[in-house]
């Protein structure tokens, strides 16, 4: 009996050796016909990494210490609209079949079923796919919005407007504007199949540091921008200017305008997101006509002569009108020409120019000061001023007709004139572009306009002239008055 068993016992040996032989036999010819000497075909890769070349142990251990530098450790980062997701493989309990995915790449050009030379590493990972879908059903519960329109209103208390105050400083409102929601849903199915997909590629991505989806979510419509022009006319409050009281003569505060930048306030509302609320504050603006300056808003007379080329006469000009330029006179007040340009010496800048002396032409320190009272005088005649003093050349003069002119002389001859107005005047001069212009600004009380007339005739060695103050209604345009202002008389015999 014992004999029998191990005569099977023997035979049982001899034929696991003789299929150990084959098995071996068989091993060794599939060796020596692998005509790629048993390594993974070059070309091929896996999640990015080439293994082509390696033998399977080396790629399963290139592609380990890949996935640990990479996918098995760095955050997929999923942007959508207004969040961030960022799917962590230690909470998605990430692993890599690195075994699968290396003999998956080594069958490749080996099997008519495994041709494709980039094998994706999806295939190969597990992972909690649940929680993905998770995440990006609560975005989408979160952040799905149906369609709204902008909103907006008003905060603070609305300040004192009034000019009597001075608005620096002052505490403005604000507008509160918040943006419309459109209509955007987020199709969960496609966002995480597009995740998938990233996974796939996973290796070579975060090598270059492209790891990381942008999820689109369509809006079907949209909300309106905010009427920017309308809301500012709904609220701004126009600025109203100082002004006079013309019945008692009295000063009347106007208001600081109230608004926003309109442009300004556009670029912050283009700026925000979807839903955001935004806030324009709200801005005081000066009117154009502010404290003084409400006395002086009309024209009440304007002149300009033209001057000649002689420089010492030029620069003698623009000295008279800087003493006369922005004097104010209150009603009632007198005013006198050499009292206000003062003494015309050098030590003041004043240099030799033709000036007459009577009847004659000579030189003298500040002529030329003659032509700014014949300009002023003119003024004063068109804005119906009271002349208290005024004489004419003892020659003729070219800048002005005969009859209109003013001379003075300092010390002996003076042009003066009263405010004969009910509130303050204020003189305007300049010197520019070759004329001398003058202004008498204040506030127009009349219903008429000034017109000036002149006449004269040559009565030999003498010219005679007469001005005529004429009035015409400012409406219709009609003569209201014609009056003799002044009688002149110049002598031709000059030098």
């Amino acid at each position: 009996m014992k004999k029998s068993f191990r005569n099977k016992f023997l035979r049982f040996a001899i034929v696991c050796l003789v299929l150990l032989v084959i098995a071996g036999g068989i091993l060794v010819g599939m060796m020596l016909s692998d005509p790629h000497d048993n390594r993974i075909l070059e070309g091929v890769s896996i999640g990015g990494l080439d293994v082509g070349g390696m033998t399977r142990a080396e790629a399963a251990d290139a592609l380990r210490s890949a996935a640990l530098e990479t996918v098995l450790v760095q955050d997929l980062t999923v942007s959508l609209p207004n969040q961030t997701l960022q799917l962590s493989p230690s909470q998605l309990d990430m692993e890599l079949q690195v075994h699968e995915a290396v003999a998956a790449a080594f069958r490749v050009g080996r099997r008519e079923d495994a041709t494709v030379y980039d094998l994706g590493l999806l295939p190969y990972l597990t992972m909690n796919r649940d929680a993905i879908r998770a995440q990006l059903q609560t975005y989408a519960d979160t952040y799905d919005t149906e369609l709204t329109q902008p909103t907006y209103r008003m905060e603070g208390t609305l300040p004192n407007l009034s000019t009597e105050q001075d608005m620096a400083g002052i505490q403005c409102q604000s507008l509160q504007i918040t943006l419309g929601l459109p209509t955007a849903h987020l199709d969960v199915d496609s966002a995480f199949f597009d995740v998938l997909v990233e996974y796939d590629n996973a290796i070579a991505d975060c090598e270059d540091g492209t790891y990381g989806i942008r999820v689109e979510v369509p809006l079907s419509a949209q909300p309106d921008l905010p009427d920017m022009e309308a809301i500012h006319e709904e609220f701004a409050i126009p600025a109203v200017d100082d002004s006079l009281d013309m019945q008692t003569y009295g000063f009347v505060h106007g208001s600081y305008g109230y608004g926003f930048n309109i442009p300004a306030a556009k670029l912050t509302v283009n700026r925000a997101e979807y839903g955001e609320t935004v806030s324009v504050s709200m801005e005081c603006f000066k009117p154009d006509i502010m404290g003084d300056n409400a006395y002086f808003r009309d024209v009440l007379g304007s002149c300009e002569t033209k001057h000649n080329t002689n420089e010492n006469r030029n620069n003698n000009l623009r000295l008279l009108c800087e003493a006369l330029d922005g004097l104010i006179l209150q009603p009632g007040e007198d005013f006198s020409y050499n009292e206000s340009v003062g003494e015309r010496t050098s030590e003041r800048g004043y240099l030799p120019a033709p000036a007459y002396s009577g009847d004659r032409l000579v030189d003298a320190v500040g002529g030329g000061v003659c032509q700014g009272s014949s300009t002023l005088y003119n003024c004063v005649l068109l804005a119906d001023l009271e002349v208290t003093n005024r004489l004419c050349h003892g020659g003729t003069v070219s800048y002005l007709p005969l009859g209109l002119d003013a001379t003075v002389n300092w010390g002996t001859t003076d042009f003066c004139f009263r405010n004969s107005a009910n509130f303050p005047i204020k003189i305007w001069a300049e010197v520019s572009g070759g004329y001398v212009r003058m202004k008498i600004l204040g506030t127009d009380e009349k219903d008429y306009y000034v017109k000036m007339e002149a006449r004269s005739y040559d009565d030999g060695d003498v010219i005679y002239a007469t001005s005529y103050k004429c009035k015409y209604d400012k409406e219709t345009n009609e003569l209201i008055s014609r009056e003799k202002e002044a009688h002149s008389t110049y002598y031709k015999s000059v030098g």
